[in-house]
């Protein structure tokens, strides 16, 4: 653990140094005087590592055996400029680089969030998100808006009608969640801060190219988005027919009736890729005596669908209660996201004001995730998602228990620590379990 204490300091005290010299003014404008533009950054360092565990046998995607200690760095701005009172536009050039755990394989909720399956050391700039918002007011009625990250101060229509469209994250719009959504601040593991069995739409670095259409109120939001998939699974390139081929999703939002904040969101997808079949690979292998191969069995006009259930609520002061439920149909290739077709996951979240440190979170977890029967046949015998495979499987669900502590030390820097159990790795009883720790460093803050 000392090894990626001092790696992770190396990387990011340095910039917090120099965020830090930066002129910040954070206070909010009113509402009668909305924000023309800002400017937000964030850089988040997480050093993580795990010990050896008991592996009896391995395969080109397994967890490796080994202790390993990897770090993994990222660095956004975030602009935001209102080109007319209901039109915005949104800039978030970002900078990523380290490594996973074994080039980010062998375990399907995979433990650092800020590493959505890009196995590059050295730290390469890109182009995160680009996009318009334009509200279409139903309604005189207004409500106000802080400024932030993605989202300028002033008033917006109560009740309205969105579109957003351009370059960015799906899950930047669906499937969010108070206590279990951001990997820069609370849990890090992929199924946690989003629902595992949801294969959004990609590319290898989580964005795409798509739009979104909301209809918000007060009390009930719907939502529905259409975004570009990759040629290939895991792949960096977007398959430009998107009228053949594209992943849809839908979102009902239900703000709770009561006192205490609670929200329920009902999700659905549907993913048209270019996609294998775990059952038609098995039949294949079996007819020409060779291990399974999805990738042989990839054709055009593929559908893979799915649901989620996603639920927070308001227990105490600072004390919160959430859980997701999710499963996809199983036979079609895991294309997007993550090896996952069934989860379960219920965790608590604690405010630090209800010890004096307001600032400061909280959280414990507990995921339960599975794949299919076909699909856990083609592994069994051999078969290779794009980052599973232990070349044999003695099935079982993956269990990971995670918690963690996040403390602001001072005015836009904090410091975390993380803890996760993960049994049965990649679905095998035979492997783990073992222990992964993390040691995060996150800076934040306003440029303007």
């Amino acid at each position: 653990m000392k090894r990626i204490c001092n790696m992770t300091l190396l990387v990011c005290l340095p910039i917090a140094a120099a965020f830090a010299q930066a002129p910040a003014d954070s206070s909010p404008l009113p509402a009668d005087q909305p924000e023309r533009w800002n400017i937000y950054y964030q850089a988040t360092s997480i050093g993580q590592q795990h010990g050896s565990f008991t592996s009896p046998y391995s395969g080109a995607n397994s967890l490796a055996s080994h202790p390993e200690h990897e770090v993994s760095l990222t660095s956004t701005l975030f602009f935001g400029l209102r080109l007319t009172p209901n039109t915005q536009l949104y800039v978030d050039p970002e900078v990523a680089g380290g490594r996973g755990f074994s080039g980010v394989t062998g375990v399907a909720n995979a433990p650092n969030g800020e590493l959505p399956r890009v196995a590059s050391a050295t730290p390469k700039p890109y182009l995160a998100r680009l996009y318009l918002v334009q509200d279409f007011a139903i309604g005189k009625e207004k409500e106000n808006v802080e400024s932030d990250a993605n989202q300028l101060s002033g008033s917006r229509p109560a009740t309205r009608y969105t579109i957003i469209a351009g370059r960015f994250t799906l899950t930047d719009f669906f499937d969010n969640n108070s206590y279990s959504h951001d990997p820069r601040s609370q849990f890090t593991g992929w199924a946690v801060m989003y629902n595992g069995a949801w294969d959004y739409p990609a590319d290898t670095r989580g964005y795409t190219w798509g739009w979104v259409h909301e209809f918000h109120t007060k009390n009930w939001t719907l939502r529905y988005g259409s975004g570009a998939v990759s040629k290939v699974a895991n792949g960096l390139r977007f398959d430009r027919r998107l009228f053949r081929d594209r992943g849809d999703v839908f979102e009902a939002e239900l703000h709770a009736p009561w006192s205490r904040p609670g929200v329920l969101r009902l999700l659905g997808f549907e993913n048209h890729v270019a996609a294998g079949n775990y059952g038609q690979a098995l039949q294949l292998a079996a007819a020409t005596h060779s291990t399974p191969d999805v990738t042989a069995t990839r054709k055009i006009g593929a559908v893979k669908y799915g649901f989620g259930i996603n639920a927070e609520q308001e227990i105490l002061p600072g004390v919160g209660l959430f859980g997701r439920l999710g499963w996809n149909d199983g036979k079609t290739e895991s294309f997007e996201f993550t090896a996952i077709d069934r989860l379960a996951t219920i965790g608590v979240a604690f405010s630090g004001r209800r010890w004096h440190r307001h600032d400061d979170t909280a959280g414990s977890e507990i995921t339960v995730n599975g794949i299919s029967s076909v699909h856990a046949q083609y592994l069994a015998r051999g078969g290779l998602d794009f980052l599973l495979g232990d070349g044999r499987l003695n099935y079982g669900t993956e269990n990971i228990w995670e918690s963690y502590y996040n403390a602001r030390l001072f005015k836009g820097f904090y410091v975390s620590v993380d803890a996760q159990h993960i049994g049965n790795p990649a679905y095998n009883r035979d492997r783990g379990p073992l222990w992964a720790y993390s040691l995060r460093l996150h800076v934040e803050g306003k440029a303007h």
